[in-house]
């Protein structure tokens, strides 16, 4: 990190993954009237969507995209979408080391950016994220006990979610980011 600190101190760092939304409501506890249980929609259908999510670490804004497969050509169109959405200056993508992750287009955007570098987070560790925890809010906020028919309003809700909102994340602070960083600017 202090490499990063003294070499680029403008570095904007994400960290980004992605979530399968489906029309089958997920469920869980809610107060509610005695006798009055309420009724969540049964969607015995596999429909889905997915969202690439990039959480930006210095402010909790999320760059989404929606795409319907994840692959490597979806994730290197998103991470283009990270580079338009901050202009000229260093970025630093954590991310797992999802198969989709690898491969042509990936090489690809790295070779046409080299302000962009990924890091791969350690395998089983989705803890470390703090872009699961963006999902695991919106899931909470949205998709929970909904009782949608149609999977397009359902994913325009999760993605108006996640770009509406900001999610706090410690990260930065958590390895001295953002305590050495007004040293070396």
């Amino acid at each position: 990190m202090m490499d990063v600190v003294q070499d680029a101190p403008n570095t904007v760092f994400f960290a980004q993954d992605e979530a399968s939304l489906y029309l089958q409501a997920t469920t869980m506890t809610v107060w509610a009237p005695r006798g009055q249980t309420p009724v969540i929609r049964a969607d015995p259908s596999r429909k889905n969507t997915h969202f690439f999510g990039a959480l930006n670490l210095h402010n909790g804004q999320d760059i989404v995209m929606r795409a319907e497969t994840m692959n490597a050509e979806t994730a290197s169109q998103h991470l283009l979408q990270i580079l338009n959405a901050v202009p000229g200056v260093p970025i630093v993508v954590f991310w797992d080391r999802a198969p989709w992750h690898r491969g042509q287009p990936i090489r690809d955007v790295l070779a046409a950016n080299p302000r962009l570098e990924l890091l791969y987070l350690p395998v089983a560790a989705p803890d470390l994220n703090p872009q699961e925890h963006v999902s695991k809010a919106a899931r909470r906020a949205v998709s929970h006990n909904h009782s949608l028919s149609r999977l397009d309003d359902l994913a325009e809700r999760f993605e108006q979610y996640l770009n509406e909102n900001s999610f706090a994340c410690s990260m930065l602070d958590r390895y001295g980011f953002n305590t050495l960083c007004p040293m070396f600017i």
